[in-house]
């Protein structure tokens, strides 16, 4: 493959970045969501939530643990998690804090059961905003295009 192949390649793999007000990143504001927040989980994941009104857009921490795998698996989960959040953003609340913490088969999923998984949770703690409908299970258009650019 040529030069202009693999920059071509890249370039439709992109992925925005998550703004840093947007995270979770001091110890203290960790502590505070596991103390006063909620928590659920499924096999994958286990979220924190807490509420604080009168914020003007969600902010997420991420916690994958070095049982996950070596440095390469944990910023690959957490580059899965940064990006079904950031395509899951219009459905999401502003006025929540949340903390996702990773379980180990959490490394074994792709991006579509990651995301899939992080859905599940969201909707079952009715954290997603309506219309937040089944067809953001499914790849888009532009996400299967990239999948058959890379085979």
């Amino acid at each position: 493959m040529g030069a202009a192949g693999i920059y071509a390649r890249t370039k439709l793999l992109k992925v925005i970045a998550m703004k840093k007000e947007n995270r979770i990143k001091k110890n203290n504001e960790f502590q505070q969501t596991f103390q006063r927040g909620k928590s659920f989980a499924n096999r994958q994941l286990v979220i924190y939530h807490v509420k604080r009104p009168g914020q003007t857009h969600f902010r997420v921490g991420l916690s994958v643990g070095k049982k996950i795998g070596n440095a390469v698996t944990r910023n690959r989960v957490k580059r899965y998690l940064r990006q079904a959040f950031n395509e899951l953003e219009a459905y999401i609340p502003p006025e929540y804090d949340m903390i996702m913490i990773a379980r180990l088969p959490v490394k074994d999923l792709d991006y579509h059961e990651t995301k899939k998984s992080l859905m599940h949770l969201l909707r079952k703690e009715r954290i997603l905003k309506s219309g937040s409908s089944h067809h953001m299970d499914k790849p888009s258009r532009k996400e299967t295009n990239s999948k058959k650019t890379e085979d």
